[in-house]
């Protein structure tokens, strides 16, 4: 995601702050060229104390920018209006691709306070833009006479995305609705940054404490030492701690036999920021749905989710309240099918009365069913998916289909030991740019994984490309002792499902940072999901998974029983996410304030999911309180996107795979050009008909979640 489109820059609101001085412009390393290979951040030179001197620098900067073109008395043009716009706010992109990433994977107490001092600077740096009337007049100006001006295609595309931009950002307000938006958009900036540290501090702070052997009956020997390793390094050795990362908590879920102790892991989970505690989020959530109904009839839509989907390709709420009704009735009805199962196993025979099967018990019970139907425990596959092993076969896969190689670099400045970086280049020599890899957890990252740029591949004002600088972060199950990392089949997923929202980020090329990449938020998990599907392929695992201690290539008979039991538990992993995104949904669709701040936050999830009728055992995957997607990570009104998607993943894979080689040449290279080369040139659909010939078909989705 662009940082600047995620905030519009401009520096109106900071005259007369203090910016540089000598000294500081000397010292500061934002302040000139870093002096490293493709200008990497010189994270060895990086503190926090620069951060807030290059934060008002690039704003001041940007201001003279901004003031230059709304001064210049020239007709307004394509290049000195349009263009002169698409390229401002150089430092101040520089800075925030580097400290806006740092809060999310170096977090402390002294970034924590640079942000609540940064951010309301920032949004009213972003509204002084986006509500500068000579400014707009500007782009009105070009735009009303776009077709006077021997436009190309892309300047015609660019044009009418920046025009229709500022209209959404308050642009044609009147005055006194301007000034409301102002306060709601600084509001709701502070809102979502205490939403995310409020979570952060409840990941933390929760550790499950063992100091009885026997508690750990049913855990696999890796997290067993994972957790004594934890226990000494916060000073407990000799005891065992489990933490609510994914890689201490889904295990202890799946495997320990203490059902009391997996209802405590469990409870701690779900119950994040819902304490009533001083990191309680409920108050936080009522706030900010209340401000996004405000904005969004500001700008005369009557619910938020409507203002959000206008520009998605889905185009409004009732659109996508169907495509996931549709698709959750068929999914619920899977999951009870698997609750039968699971009863039938935990009392020993479906004959008798069925034994009740409690949330925290699902994922227990169900990999119990597994083993039983499948012969299948997971941990027979982990030796085999050493995270080097995993990683470097989602290199090889895209070098198979675009020529792509990567090459370690070991001189790059990296922000925590650990961290790895790659030299991407293209077939044909030139670079792509830098790849940094950081894999596991720390209680100053962020839960979950993520894709994000220091810097994204774009031209300069000058027209020179600067090459893409790409963050892949994961949480994923550290090396322990003398054994490697090793992954389960989720972290398999989702380090090629991250891997491949870089590949759509260094292959993204065009001349303006407006449309270069950028996609609707319905088409962004493309390029990103369909990777995964590549990474299941006995073709492909046969290429990667080699046992870490024998270089054994995995047997087809685990690659037989990995392919058998891949629609298991899909009742489950489908009807979690769509009760998700429903609930996302139903929270932005509500159309009155009064009733907003009546609500109870917890009844009215408990309300939403009842009425869709999702089965007592399972909860949405996030609850509300935790769900950090829709009120802290720019997912509102659109975590139905990773579904929408998976629809457009499914049909594309299936269309290659159809073709007789996973790797066809001919398909790969359209699919580059057209979804993650140039998919910024027209809306989502139009690009994905260029590659697929066709609109998507839903049924290589429903195979594959098993609803067919």
């Amino acid at each position: 995601m662009r940082f600047k489109n995620i905030l519009i820059i401009s520096a109106m609101s900071v005259i007369g702050l203090t910016s540089c001085n000598s000294d500081n412009c000397n010292e500061n390393p934002f302040f000139s060229d870093y002096g490293t290979y493709l200008e990497a951040p010189a994270f060895d030179k990086i503190k926090n104390e620069h951060y807030m001197p290059a934060f008002i620098e690039g704003m001041k900067q940007q201001k003279a920018e901004i003031e230059a073109i709304c001064n210049n008395t020239e007709a307004p043009t394509f290049e000195n209006t349009i263009w002169a716009y698409d390229k401002s706010g150089e430092l101040l992109g520089k800075v925030g691709g580097v400290f806006f990433n740092m809060m999310e994977c170096m977090n402390n107490a002294e970034m924590q306070q640079i942000a609540e001092e940064v951010m309301p600077l920032m949004t009213a740096h972003g509204d002084d833009i986006a509500m500068n009337p000579v400014l707009f007049e500007k782009i009105k100006y070009v735009y009303d006479h776009r077709t006077e001006m021997n436009l190309d295609d892309q300047q015609n595309r660019v044009v009418e995305k920046y025009y229709n931009d500022f209209i959404r950002r308050g642009a044609d307000l009147n005055p006194q609705d301007q000034a409301k938006l102002r306060e709601i958009n600084e509001r709701l900036s502070m809102l979502s940054l205490q939403f995310g540290n409020n979570l952060l501090k409840e990941n933390s702070n929760y550790k499950l404490v063992i100091d009885n052997q026997a508690d750990l009956a049913g855990l696999p020997q890796s997290s067993i030492d994972a957790a004594a390793e934890q226990a000494k390094k916060d000073g407990m050795e000799g005891k065992w701690v489990f933490t609510l990362s994914k890689p201490s908590l889904i295990p202890f879920l799946t495997y320990a036999d203490n059902s009391l102790l997996r209802e405590k892991m469990y409870n701690a989970y779900y119950n994040r920021g819902d304490n009533n505690n001083e990191f309680d989020n409920k108050a936080i959530i009522k706030e900010m749905l209340a401000l996004r109904l405000q904005k969004a009839q500001l700008f005369s839509f009557d619910n938020y989710a409507n203002y959000v989907l206008d520009v998605n390709m889905a185009k409004n709420a009732p659109t996508v309240d169907k495509f996931l009704a549709d698709i959750f009735y068929s999914a619920n009805e899977l999951a009870k099918k698997e609750r039968h199962q699971m009863q039938c196993l935990a009392k020993g025979s479906c004959n008798a009365e069925p034994v009740e099967i409690q949330r925290s018990d699902w994922w227990y019970f169900a990999e119990k069913l597994r083993k039983a139907k499948y012969d299948f425990d997971e941990n027979q596959i982990r030796p085999y998916l050493s995270l080097d092993n995993v990683r470097n076969g989602m290199f090889m896969a895209a070098n198979k289909l675009y020529g792509v190689t990567f090459e370690k670099r070991t001189d790059i400045p990296v922000y925590f030991e650990g961290v790895e970086t790659y030299e991407v280049q293209d077939f044909d020599g030139s670079t792509l740019g830098l790849l940094y890899l950081d894999y596991y957890p720390r209680e100053s990252k962020s839960s979950g994984a993520w894709c994000t740029s220091f810097r994204e591949g774009s031209y300069d004002i000058n027209k020179v490309w600067q090459p893409a600088l790409i963050q892949l972060v994961m949480n994923f199950t550290p090396a322990t002792g003398n054994t490697p990392a090793l992954l389960d089949w989720d972290e398999t997923e989702t380090m090629w499902h991250e891997f491949g929202h870089s590949l759509h980020a260094f292959f993204s090329k065009g001349l303006y940072s407006r449309t270069c990449g950028n996609v609707p938020h319905d088409y962004v998990e493309l390029p990103s999901q369909i990777m995964e599907n590549w990474a299941g392929e006995p073709e492909v695992i046969r290429m990667y998974a080699k046992h870490y201690q024998t270089g054994e290539v995995m047997p087809d008979s685990l690659i037989n029983k990995l392919e058998n039991s891949a629609l298991f538990n899909q009742g489950f992993n489908t009807t979690e996410l769509i009760a998700a995104s429903i609930l996302d949904m139903k929270y932005h669709e509500l159309t009155d304030i009064d009733a907003i701040n009546k609500i109870d936050v917890d009844a009215f999830e408990r309300e939403q999911m009842k009425a869709i009728g999702l089965i007592h055992e399972i909860q949405p995957r996030y609850r509300s309180t935790n769900f950090s997607h829709v009120f802290s990570g720019g997912y509102s009104a659109g975590y139905y996107a990773y579904t929408w998607a998976e629809v457009l993943d499914k049909d594309a894979f299936n269309f290659i795979k159809e073709s007789g080689d996973l790797f066809n040449p001919e398909l790969a290279k359209s699919f580059r050009i057209n979804c993650l080369q140039e998919c910024g040139n027209d809306e989502g659909m139009v690009q994905y008909k260029k590659f697929r010939g066709q609109e998507p078909s839903n049924e290589p989705y429903l195979r594959a979640r098993g609803l067919k």
